[in-house]
């Protein structure tokens, strides 16, 4: 049985009316790589609903921070938007997960695909030392629906780019291309196209995929992780087909059905 322990909320954002994201306390002895994810739960009545979420703060940040799609009628977002500073929730203690580094083969270039709430473990990614130890450049490519839909991305990258201790670094190696699919936007479409079609390459100009050089990390809808699977796979990328084997790329496989429920909700609401 998992073991959970009870933290407490320390702030509540919500970027639009489908988004939001909150922060709680961390255990002392909780420890985590980048780009994991832990178990959360509230109670309702005699049960207590959980569900997986990613965790977007870093692994050394005191504070744990994550990133949630508002559900109608979720068992736990339902709630959960609703929490307000001082609320208790429950954080599992064993965080999992397969959007890992070690799980990657060497190479030169990181490519974070995201689409939706699945930019949070990048944006926990993307504030690690150790990925640009590891990599000469690291370029998140971020799909949304709307502009405003990118809003906490944007503003979690810009507090990155100012950090005082990492923000040289990553604005010199860092490089963000959101994307959007429903409305005008500088980078119009999704993000399977403007990967397919070379025009995000082009537009930051960079040069063309190279299996050698070039890894990979993909959180996303079904649709979505299907067919940037496909994709690699006819350009001869590998993927790494469990946690400890390493891969060209790695995929998180725990969100794929949660997130397409919360897709096609979100498309009724």
């Amino acid at each position: 049985m998992a073991t959970y322990s009870t933290e407490h909320v320390l702030e509540v954002r919500h970027w639009s009316d489908k988004l939001f994201s909150f922060t709680t306390t961390r255990a002392a002895g909780l420890r985590f790589d980048n780009g994991q994810f832990l178990m959360l739960g509230l109670e309702a009545g005699t049960r207590r609903i959980v569900r997986a979420y990613s965790i977007a703060s870093a692994n050394y940040e005191e504070h744990l921070e994550f990133y949630s799609i508002k559900i109608p009628n979720g068992p736990l977002t339902s709630r959960l938007q609703h929490v307000a500073p001082g609320a208790p929730i429950f954080v599992s203690a064993k965080p999992t997960g397969t959007l890992v580094l070690r799980d990657l083969r060497p190479g030169k270039r990181l490519f974070l695909l995201a689409t939706g709430t699945g930019v949070a473990p990048f944006l926990g990614i993307a504030a690690d030392p150790e990925v640009y130890s590891a990599f000469e450049q690291v370029v998140l490519v971020r799909g949304a629906r709307r502009a405003q839909d990118h809003a906490y991305g944007d503003d979690r990258l810009a507090r990155l780019r100012s950090d005082p201790d990492l923000g040289e670094v990553v604005r010199e190696r860092f490089r963000d291309y959101p994307c959007v699919s429903r409305e005008p936007f500088p980078h119009r479409g999704r993000i399977t196209d403007v990967l397919a079609d070379g025009r995000m390459l082009r537009e930051l100009g960079l040069a063309p995929w190279d299996p050698a050089n070039d890894r990979f990390m993909i959180c996303g809808n079904m649709r979505m992780l299907a067919d940037l699977r496909t994709w690699l796979d006819a350009r001869a990328f590998e993927i790494s087909p469990q946690i400890g084997v390493s891969g060209d790329y790695v995929i998180e496989r725990a969100f794929v059905e949660e997130n397409e429920l919360a897709a096609t909700a979100a498309a009724r609401a």
